[in-house]
């Protein structure tokens, strides 16, 4: 998830500009002129659509942005102009073409029934002149972002050449490319990191079905000779499907609650896929972000904005979803749900050790861990871990059951198993922010202490308590 405290990021936004209006009203009879609805008028909306739309979701998501386009010399540039300038985006890399109106889109909805729409617009190619004007533009705004991101609508302002040039400067300046496509096949994008097809774009460009994941796979295959960057297929109520050459594919499960209205939900998924990745995370990460804003998209009427919190909150609703607190997990369950504490902006913690007889000093120690962070992860040993490490008559108590007493403390969030005799390998799937250790180590002789340091992170060590110790209670208790 995004953090509130961090540097705004630039986000260079290109395509096909559109301006969308709603008008609004009450449906409750048929026209006696015709076999048509009467709409009885209560309000117009207008917002940003399109490449704009996508533009006005980064902001919204805590980027700032550059906006590339054409628009004409028309009532509907001036009003979009100003929706843009409310919000704070910039409109001076906005080419104006007299020939052509601006593109727009009025749809007539009452309630949550959209009738008919209505657009304006002239989808044929720009003249030379104003293509080299937007190429222009488009550098400008590359050379000022971290990341770049072409919204194709097929509205004229993507030809071949446009695309070469965009896509040639961006990665000559070092810039990941986004693409959300609209062209029958896909060779024209060549060059891109990632593009963004729907199914049935997905179907076009190969001539495949693509419904079950399988076959969702397979289309992508048969993509290799059009183009061999990553595809995030959006997949409607079935979610995302993340592919990349060589790695195994990432199916992602619908975070839709509610489908209100899916106007604009692409732009808004694409918006989140490029603030994720500005702000550093991974691919696979910034797919998991983008599936769930596009599910808050179409929960809402109309050309929807997500905001930063919006998707925070909905992150967390999704990851808690399967989550009880101190529950144990799988070395890979573990990761992920650590990978989504860190989504929502959280510093996860880890520790270890054997917890054979929970004792005071225990208490400390993992308190301590979990004021160092937002999430504590626990990595308890196993039983055949502790006996490489204390002998054949350890533990005295079954992992099972100390396991169970471990994630029972307030302080812990999550219990993981580990059968080494260190947990390198754990450490090394979780990546934790911060690494919790006794201070009868130092910091170069804590295991997976470089691997923590190197994703920059830190390490705490805890203070030992004197006279609190397991094996000393064991003796005891034996004498």
């Amino acid at each position: 998830m995004l953090s509130e405290k961090r540097m705004r990021k630039i986000i260079a936004v290109v395509g096909d500009i559109m301006i969308d209006r709603y008008v609004t009203g009450r449906v409750d009879r048929i026209s006696p002129e015709a076999p048509v609805p009467v709409l009885l008028h209560s309000h117009d909306r207008t917002v940003a659509g399109g490449a704009a739309n996508v533009a006005v979701n980064i902001l919204a998501l805590g980027c700032d942005v550059w906006l590339v386009g054409a628009i004409g010399n028309d009532k509907d540039a001036d009003d979009l102009k100003n929706i843009l300038a409310e919000k704070g985006i910039s409109t001076t890399l906005l080419v104006t073409d007299s020939s052509r109106p601006t593109i727009s889109k009025t749809r007539v909805v009452s309630g949550r029934q959209q009738f008919f729409r209505i657009d304006r617009e002239f989808s044929g190619r720009l003249s030379p002149e104003v293509e080299e004007a937007v190429i222009t533009a488009a550098r400008t705004a590359i050379a000022e972002a971290e990341v770049v991101v072409l919204s194709d609508y097929a509205k004229g302002v993507f030809s071949d050449h446009v695309l070469k040039q965009v896509i040639g400067s961006a990665k000559s300046a070092g810039k990941l490319v986004l693409v959300d496509p609209k062209r029958r096949t896909l060779e024209a994008y060549r060059g891109a990191d990632i593009i963004k097809p729907n199914t049935l774009e997905l179907s076009a460009a190969t001539g495949m079905p693509c419904s079950s994941d399988a076959e969702i796979e397979a289309a992508a295959e048969a993509l290799v000779g059009q183009f061999d960057g990553a595809l995030l297929v959006t997949r409607a109520e079935s979610g995302m499907s993340l592919v990349r050459r060589g790695l195994p594919t990432k199916h992602i499960k619908s975070a839709v609650l509610e489908v209100a209205d899916v106007s604009g939900a692409g732009d808004t998924a694409l918006a989140a896929l490029a603030v994720s990745i500005a702000d550093g995370f991974t691919i696979d990460d910034a797919a998991v972000m983008s599936n769930v804003a596009a599910g808050v998209a179409v929960s809402k009427l109309g050309t929807a904005i997500v905001s930063r919190s919006e998707l925070n909150a909905a992150i967390a609703r999704v990851s808690s979803a399967d989550h009880h607190p101190g529950s144990l997990a799988v070395k890979s369950a573990a990761a992920e749900l650590a990978a989504t504490w860190r989504r929502m902006g959280k510093r996860v913690v880890f520790t270890n050790g054997c917890f054979d007889l929970v004792h005071a000093g225990h208490i400390e120690l993992l308190s301590f861990a979990a004021r160092e962070g937002d999430r504590l992860i626990v990595g308890l040993n196993s039983d055949a871990s502790v006996r490489k490490l204390k002998g054949p008559t350890r533990p005295i108590q079954a992992e099972s059951d100390r396991a169970r007493i471990v994630g029972a403390l307030r302080a812990v969030d999550l219990v993981v198993l580990f059968d080494d005799a260190t947990p390198l390998s754990l450490i090394e799937a979780i990546s934790p922010d911060v690494l919790v250790k006794g201070a009868d180590y130092t910091e170069e002789q804590v295991v997976g202490g470089d691997l923590v340091k190197a994703r920059g992170g830190r390490i705490a060590l805890f203070p030992l308590i004197e006279g609190h110790s397991s094996t000393k209670i064991v003796e005891r208790l034996r004498s």
